[in-house]
């Protein structure tokens, strides 16, 4: 397993990332407690030492979890982020829904929220503290000072932004790093839904400072090989409904095209979108759903450090540059935006201020 750490940090990140996040929902299945804890152990004792979770996973259930494998692997060998602004307090959500609750990122919160995250998990201090889903209107004086006063008081290490809950949100992103300095960016990236995390990347390399966490990092399933044909029909309960069908259509289509590619090089094709992703600038660690050891030894494999030849990366480039000559229809679906009339952009490149 190879670690990286967050430039202008000391935190040393696993490369492979564990989200617990499928346990605080039945999207990916039912999880006991006692299966939950047993994949997050069999997944530090494969190498896995960065933990994601958040108190709104479950409602409190997921920190819960983590609570016990950070009594199995020993606190200082644990890199643990959590994160903060939902209130499912005063507006708990439903079982297995989509609709997106009630967000508080006051300074009053923020506090509330780390002092329950602390004692639920049983530990002094989160090493990683993310902004969960924070929209350019949620920016405040308020947030950025109480989280720099908590890093001075050492209740946390380092803090940053997830971004969400859809691909997009890019002047988050960027203003988070080149505004306010944020340790991460955790965002939507992968082999084909590459904006805005290139942006993000690059700022991050070009500053010597923070880094980029990759989630949904396998297209939501698609570069898992999830799918077998065009015409797959969703539950009522899956997010992936909501997806324009273009998505699934095409995904399949290209993964036609890079499956020889990745056989070449001995690899799956979910192995080779990971060995992608840990080749571009400013990666410290990329998160995908782990749901059984057979996920989790895959993907440990493939975040050894090796990353893919130049000359595979630059056909790969290409491909996305050209929709995969697959016509327009194959394009990215838009990116959400906080500044774009209608609140989406269509997808694209935009050279970040300040990078060469």
């Amino acid at each position: 397993m190879q670690h990286r750490t967050i430039p202008g940090t000391d935190l040393s990140l696993s490369l492979l990332a564990f989200g617990n996040f499928i346990f605080g929902t039945n999207w990916w299945g039912d999880f006991t407690d006692e299966e939950g804890i047993a994949l997050q152990n069999k997944a530090y004792d494969l190498g896995v030492t960065f933990f994601d979770t958040a108190p709104a996973y479950g409602n409190g259930r997921s920190e819960k979890l983590m609570a016990d494998t950070i009594k199995y692997a020993g606190r200082d060998n644990l890199i643990i982020s959590t994160k903060f602004g939902y209130d499912f307090y005063s507006d708990p959500g439903e079982e297995g829904g989509h609709r997106e609750r009630k967000q508080d990122f006051t300074g009053k919160f923020i506090r509330f929220e780390l002092e329950t995250s602390l004692k639920t998990m049983g530990i002094d201090c989160v090493d990683l503290y993310q902004a969960h889903n924070l929209k350019l209107p949620q920016f405040s004086d308020d947030m950025f000072d109480t989280l720099e006063a908590l890093k001075t008081e050492g209740k946390i290490r380092a803090w940053g932004v997830a971004l969400g809950p859809a691909i997009g949100w890019r002047e988050e992103g960027c203003q988070s790093f080149l505004d306010h300095d944020a340790a991460t960016v955790q965002t939507v990236y992968n082999l084909y839904e590459q904006g805005p995390g290139r942006e993000f990347c690059e700022i991050a390399a070009q500053r010597g400072r923070g880094g980029i966490i990759a989630r949904v990092p396998t297209n939501s399933g698609i570069l898992d090989e999830e799918f077998k044909s065009a015409d797959h029909t969703f539950p009522d309960w899956d997010h992936r409904k909501f997806r324009d069908r273009n998505w699934l259509v095409y995904g399949l289509q290209k993964n036609d095209i890079i499956r020889p590619i990745a056989a070449d090089l001995g690899l799956s094709i979910r192995q080779f979108a990971i060995k992608w992703l840990a080749s571009q600038p400013g990666m410290v660690s990329i998160e995908p759903n782990i749901v059984n050891e057979t996920d989790l030894k895959e993907y440990v494999s493939a975040c050894d450090g090796s990353t893919l030849p130049q000359d595979v990366l630059d056909q790969l480039a290409k491909f996305y540059t050209e929709d995969y000559g697959l016509g327009d229809d194959a394009h990215p679906c838009d990116i959400k935006s906080s500044t774009a009339e209608g609140g989406a952009v269509r997808s694209s490149y935009e050279q970040p201020a300040g990078v060469a």
